[in-house]
């Protein structure tokens, strides 16, 4: 058997802020942006440029219990982790975007890491894995 997790569903609560958040300051593919109209809604899918693995459905919340979960789906951990090629690159260029890092770029044994939120307040890691 071979499977995999092709998407992760974030809580949004607005479809083009967090396209452009993603887009322009993340530098993510918009994959899919279509109307559904059955349900009013959008099905709306990013992934970091060029990646071959898992991809955001951007979901807006549309009931009040789900309103409540935009910007803190894990309770206030680490939600998602972006691997790049070349940390420091990527962590000065989102900074001049205006990112806001709330744990400084350190080297752990797996590599380097650096806390950030997205538009929301969900926790990201950006991380750059040591060479094996």
């Amino acid at each position: 058997m071979k499977q995999s997790i092709f998407l992760v569903a974030l809580v949004v609560a607005d479809y083009d802020e967090a396209i452009e958040f993603y887009t322009k300051k993340l530098h993510f593919t918009l994959i899919e942006d279509t109307y559904q109209p059955e349900q009013d809604k959008r099905w709306v899918v990013v992934a970091p440029p060029k990646s071959p693995g898992t991809q955001l459905l951007l979901a807006r919340a549309s009931k009040p219990e789900q309103k409540s979960f935009i910007g803190n789906q894990t309770g206030g951990r680490v939600f998602l982790f972006l691997n790049t090629d070349n940390f420091w690159r990527d962590y000065k260029e989102m900074v001049s975007l205006g990112i806001k890092f709330v744990r400084e770029p350190k080297d752990a044994p797996y590599g380097t890491v650096a806390v950030f939120e997205d538009l929301y307040g969900n926790l990201w890691d950006l991380v750059q894995l040591n060479s094996k």
